[in-house]
């Protein structure tokens, strides 16, 4: 069933937080905190985007290494690259090498710098839904992978020129940036502040 599990301290988590201490922590400091700010956005929606396919520890252990070489994902000078950046990329081990993801980072960052302050933001989290109907997940199990409202968001986003964001890809940003609270209902993190 999946249910919470005790973790090194003896608090209730989420049981996929509990593998490694990379993830405890960023289970119990960040994951269903809200993010908000048209930059922070685009760099977990760019994690997301690199995740797909792979294991989330690769990409959180690498997170340093992807803000290092996506400038911080500000999204202005990402925006900016060229071709002899994104053959840099390519070549840096600190990150996830593939092109198609990479060329999709630029190209976002490129659509993205449009768009006027604040609308990435206020797009996302549009797409939030009332948290008044929905129960919070006893199990694993009760926690989705898609939902209708990552499905929207996916569309829009695409709609808008945003590439490599599925309604997965999608669920899994509201996840992390606190769209949506799917910490167990026994998670000692679902109640923090």
């Amino acid at each position: 069933m999946s249910e919470a599990l005790k973790g090194p301290d003896g608090a209730l988590r989420c049981p996929w937080a509990l593998s490694t201490e990379d993830y405890v922590t960023y289970h119990d400091q960040e994951w269903g905190r809200p993010v908000h700010g048209d930059d922070a956005l685009y760099e977990r929606l760019c994690l997301e985007a690199f995740q797909s396919g792979l294991s989330w520890i690769t990409i959180l252990r690498r997170r340093e290494g992807f803000r290092a070489a996506f400038a911080d994902f500000k999204i202005a000078e990402v925006a900016t690259f060229t071709d002899a950046d994104k053959a840099r990329l390519l070549a840096d081990p600190g990150i996830i090498r593939n092109r198609a993801k990479i060329e999709a980072t630029v190209a976002n960052a490129r659509a993205l710098a449009d768009w006027a302050p604040g609308e990435l933001d206020e797009l996302i989290w549009s797409y939030a839904p009332d948290p008044t109907t929905r129960p919070a997940p006893k199990t694993l199990a009760d926690v989705p992978a898609v939902t209708d409202e990552s499905t929207a968001l996916s569309k829009a986003l695409k709609k808008r020129g945003i590439r490599f964001v599925g309604p997965t890809t999608a669920y899994a940003l509201m996840q992390a940036c606190g769209l949506v609270d799917d910490h167990l209902l026994d998670c000692v993190a679902r109640s923090a502040p």
